[in-house]
């Protein structure tokens, strides 16, 4: 792998993807995970701007023991305004340090950050995103069958407002899956990169305890395009 890159993300679990960078780390830069305090390893479940700000921090400072310092991030989702707050530092690492941001699903990332940062595959093997039985059924699906998906999760849950929201998002996970393989396959289209935005935003506002999750399922509706699947 060249060495001219400084910033890379990992689509995998947590500690999946903790262990392919340390993995890089040692066999691109002959770091050894064990007692270095070169390597800084950041574990989140949603990244938030007051997250990415201690990324940042970490991320500053001079290596301490050699002329190289890894920081990995991982993260189970991380808000557009959190990654927005990391642009600068992925697009310019201090000297000598390299970032790693680990996902379960690359597609959540913003086209800006996506951009600045370099896929890193196990033995430059390529990983398939997962995309769930629900997302691909919604895709396929036609407007009355989608209509019916979207009541569903929006109203036979109703008296669970935490498993609506919760169902939704998974949903909004899946669409994303769908969208990086085509990105990967295909290309990165202005259509593809207004669906990661308008994803990012509709997940942003699930995370509010009184989201109306039909509206923002019937707006994913329209705006998910028919060819993904």
């Amino acid at each position: 792998m060249s060495m001219q890159h400084h910033a890379f993300a990992i689509g995998a679990g947590k500690e999946e993807g903790i262990t392919e960078a340390l993995a890089w780390a040692e066999r691109e830069l002959g770091m050894n995970a064990k007692g270095n305090p070169d390597i800084v390893v950041l574990r989140y479940g949603l990244l938030s701007v007051e997250d990415a700000r201690n990324v940042i921090e970490a991320a500053s400072g001079a290596p301490l023991a050699g002329e190289n310092k890894a920081v990995i991030i991982a993260v189970d989702r991380a808000y557009h305004e959190a990654q927005n707050a990391l642009l600068k530092l992925f697009e310019e690492p201090p000297r000598g340090t390299h970032l790693f941001l680990v996902l379960p699903n690359l597609g959540g990332l913003l086209p800006t950050l996506r951009s600045r940062v370099q896929t890193l595959h196990r033995d430059n093997s390529r990983r398939e995103p997962i995309i769930s039985s629900e997302a691909e059924t919604f895709l396929k699906a036609g407007k009355e069958k989608r209509s019916a998906m979207i009541k569903k999760i929006a109203e036979h849950k109703a008296g669970d407002a935490a498993s609506a929201r919760e169902e939704a998002i998974a949903l909004l996970n899946g669409i994303e899956a769908a969208a990086y393989t085509r990105c990967e396959s295909l290309t990165f289209t202005p259509e593809i990169e207004a669906l990661f935005e308008d994803i990012a935003t509709m997940r942003g506002h699930l995370y509010d305890r009184s989201a109306p999750v039909k509206m923002i399922l019937e707006h994913l509706a329209i705006v998910v395009p028919t060819d993904l699947v």
